[in-house]
């Protein structure tokens, strides 16, 4: 009996996001856009084929894990990942607060 893969989570950099794998298809990706030492994530999704399977909680565990191991911070401008470090008190330590600075500068960012 085949069992199904693990999802795999990697970090793209040309595309400034993770992304989540199950058998090597693309179901999802939290993007982000750096700052000094912080990392603003700014918006996550998961494909509808893959939703409600905890794929999204996975892949953000796993980018603020890699986010940690680099030394950085996390802005959670994404309401996905805000809300995943309001249940994750693990990584309050690299969370900065998300200010109208930031807010400003990732418009100007994005554009």
């Amino acid at each position: 009996m085949a069992t199904p893969a693990s999802p795999v989570v990697v970090r793209v950099e040309d595309k400034h996001r993770y992304e989540i794998l199950v058998d090597g298809v693309l179901a999802g990706f939290t993007e982000y856009l750096d700052r000094d030492e912080q990392r603003v994530f700014y918006h996550t999704e998961i494909g509808d084929d893959f939703a409600g399977q905890g794929l999204a909680s996975r892949l953000v565990k796993e980018a603020l894990t890699d986010v940690r191991a680099a030394s950085r911070r996390v802005v959670p401008v994404c309401p996905y990942v805000a809300g995943f470090l309001e249940r994750h008190d693990e990584f309050a330590d690299i969370a900065d607060p998300v200010t109208p600075d930031v807010r400003h500068w990732l418009r100007e960012a994005l554009r």
